[in-house]
């Protein structure tokens, strides 16, 4: 499958659908828990501090998900593939969500927090093999377009259970929210079971995989990414990069609602205008990197969403929600640009043999950034207010362009 593409020019589209729709399982709970949730439990009373720290806990497995990543990679064979790994994790994150049907989150804060917790381990593990099967079977010169693609698919999930449960929690509790978010996350394990795409060794024969032999190449290549500059110049950009956009996209939310927008605008913002922007800068910013290259392009796109959270630190306290919501509009499709011609420039630099588990380090680099940002900008708003947390983080992303240079010296298309 590693060439799999149509006349035109262009990856399978088959390709391309199972991915949407993998990273829309994905994405239906992030939505509720990084778009949805903040804002409900801030309009609730909620501190900004309180709600940041458990943003920030909840990344803490896709930040460590390198360490049981070589797992995924290994243990292979004819008896379990990819597909295993992936519906074996849906079938957890599931599972995890079940009792949030019975249980109000402003009054059992804690039981939320421990089994979302739970929750996003399952959800780290599926991503992993998801990404590893993306690295293996996506050719390289169609990443921008298949990662645009898998944002559309993460992005329609966040639309619909991150700013429409702001609206349907209000109205019919979050039970409401709940049972659908799991329907979603189980049906897909039928698209998964069926999809021949989702092959025993990710492209590469069941027996061949099997036995000491693969885990030995796994090994192998982990030491290659050890020893290669290029990995740990990338995994220390994933790590400072989005700085800007990570703080400022944890905090729309509260940021809004603490400038007078009322918690049902901020999700009708949530569920259309942002996910529309993201979702068009996606498809443009994977396309674009496929054509001019990837560091140029992740370049002016990580410039576009520093000058964005910018704006908003320097937004007068006068200016009303219009301002604020344009603003936003324009950060929401650079992140867009920005995050399908980044994650293609990491899947560039990840070896197929353990592409789950380099690819991994790259995203879980990203995850903590948007863990120390989220929380540092958190902090620095409780003391000093949005617009001095705002400008800190967006200064750290625009200086981060300079770790892009190494990675362009020498590659035509990297």
């Amino acid at each position: 499958m590693s060439g799999a593409r149509d006349c035109a020019g262009k990856p399978d589209q088959r390709l391309v659908l199972l991915f949407a729709v993998l990273y829309f399982a994905e994405g239906a709970p992030i939505g509720l828990i990084w778009w949805g949730l903040p804002t409900i439990l801030r309009t609730a009373g909620v501190e900004v501090s309180s709600i940041s720290a458990l943003s920030a806990s909840l990344v803490l497995p896709w930040t460590l998900k390198f360490l049981w990543a070589p797992l995924v990679d290994a243990l292979r064979g004819p008896r379990w593939n990819r597909r295993h790994w992936i519906i074996a994790a849906q079938t957890g994150m599931g599972l995890a969500l079940v009792p949030l049907v019975f249980i109000d989150p402003a009054r059992h804060y804690a039981w939320w927090a421990g089994l979302l917790l739970v929750h996003a381990f399952f959800a780290a593990t599926q991503d992993v093999g998801i990404d590893a099967l993306a690295v293996e079977t996506v050719p390289a010169d169609s990443r921008g377009w298949v990662n645009g693609a898998m944002q559309a698919g993460m992005l329609l999930g966040r639309s619909l259970f991150g700013g429409v449960s702001i609206v349907v929690a209000a109205r019919w509790g979050f039970a409401a929210v709940v049972v659908p978010l799991i329907a979603v996350i189980w049906g897909t394990l039928a698209f998964v079971r069926f999809s021949s795409l989702v092959s025993p060794g990710g492209g590469r024969n069941a027996a061949e995989d099997a036995g000491q032999g693969h885990a030995r190449r796994v090994l192998e290549s982990l030491k290659r990414m050890v020893k290669r500059r290029s990995t740990w110049y990338g995994v220390f950009f994933a790590l400072v990069g989005g700085a800007g956009y990570e703080a400022a996209g944890g905090l729309a939310g509260p940021y809004l609602v603490d400038h007078g927008v009322s918690g049902d605008a901020v999700g009708v913002f949530f569920s259309l205008p942002t996910v529309a922007a993201m979702l068009v800068g996606g498809l443009i910013g994977g396309r674009v990197s496929d054509r001019i290259g990837r560091v140029r392009s992740v370049t002016v796109f990580l410039l576009w969403t520093a000058g964005c959270v910018m704006a908003l630190a320097l937004l007068p306290a006068g200016f009303g929600a219009v301002a604020r919501f344009g603003v936003l509009i324009a950060l929401y499709l650079g992140i867009g640009l920005f995050t399908a011609s980044s994650y293609a420039l990491f899947m560039d630099l990840s070896d197929p043999e353990a592409g789950g588990t380099q690819f991994s380090a790259f995203m879980a680099a990203t995850n903590a950034c948007e863990a120390w940002a989220v929380w540092t900008a958190g902090q620095v708003v409780e003391r000093s207010g949005y617009g001095p947390a705002f400008g800190l983080l967006a200064s750290v992303s625009a200086v981060a362009v300079f770790v892009l240079v190494p990675l362009g010296r020498g590659r035509a298309r990297i």
